[in-house]
């Protein structure tokens, strides 16, 4: 694990879509895992602007999402599939049929976890992950609970994470789904590569636990301890409860940029 700290969390957003740049340069159809939330807007606005200034190029690329509510269509506002056509897929020029969401309102829901997770196998797997962390640990929607389910599965929300996205329903808590359907932790580590964002002085505690403390279903980010090329991009707010002679301490660096 490669962990690395910059100074904001402009800094920090600019420094991975220069990752996901260099990683499309050397594969123009790189396999994508996207997240949404309020970390990586920032991300996906350095990226539309290397698009239009040429420097990324996105038309043969693959995308999946993490996960998506259950009980709302895609054209619905708080749908993910609305977020990530707001924030990146409309402003990117990648064709509708190269990005893959899970529909929430599937009539049989079992069966359309099954068919995410064919069509990523179909692609021959993710090559970058990108994550972002909840401030109970989730990644995806993986919730901290006694066991932690491997393929893509519903899981139903903890009220800390309903309360996380209740922006996207008008601030209407009651309006946020009770449950959503998202890649397991098994189909988030058997991808090539993963990058894990996180920013702010309110990730710093569960940052330093998913990093330093036990592996642990109870933390399920806790779990990219056991995956051989992680990388966590940190602003300086969130490293900053990590131990200075951690257990990955002597990998942190700290880019000029």
């Amino acid at each position: 694990m490669r962990i690395t700290v910059c100074r904001d969390p402009e800094a920090a957003s600019a420094l991975v879509a220069r990752r996901i740049a260099a990683a499309l340069a050397r594969d123009p159809a790189l396999v994508l895992s996207l997240p949404t939330g309020r970390t990586p807007i920032a991300l996906y606005d350095r990226l539309t602007q290397a698009v239009a200034e040429g420097r990324v190029d996105f038309a043969r690329a693959v995308t999946f999402n993490l996960d998506e509510f259950v009980g709302i269509g895609a054209a619905h506002p708080g749908s993910y599939r609305t977020f990530m056509e707001r924030h990146l897929f409309s402003r990117i020029g990648i064709p509708r049929r190269r990005t893959h969401l899970l529909d929430g309102r599937a009539r049989d829901l079992a069966a359309e976890c099954a068919r995410f997770e064919r069509a990523i196998a179909g692609a021959g797997g993710v090559d970058l992950q990108l994550l972002g962390i909840g401030l109970n640990g989730h990644v995806g929607f993986n919730e901290p609970g006694p066991d932690l389910m491997a393929g893509t599965h519903r899981m139903k929300l903890t009220s800390q994470t309903r309360r996380a996205n209740a922006a996207l329903f008008g601030g209407d808590l009651r309006q946020v789904p009770r449950e959503a359907l998202t890649m397991g932790m098994g189909t988030i580590l058997r991808a090539q590569r993963i990058i894990l964002l996180a920013t702010g002085w309110s990730k710093a505690r569960i940052v330093r636990r998913a990093l330093e403390g036990p592996v642990t279903t109870w933390l399920p980010a806790s779990f990219l301890q056991l995956h051989g090329d992680v990388e966590v991009v940190l602003d300086r707010d969130a490293a900053s409860r990590l131990s200075p002679q951690g257990p990955h301490g002597p990998r942190v660096t700290r880019p000029r940029s």
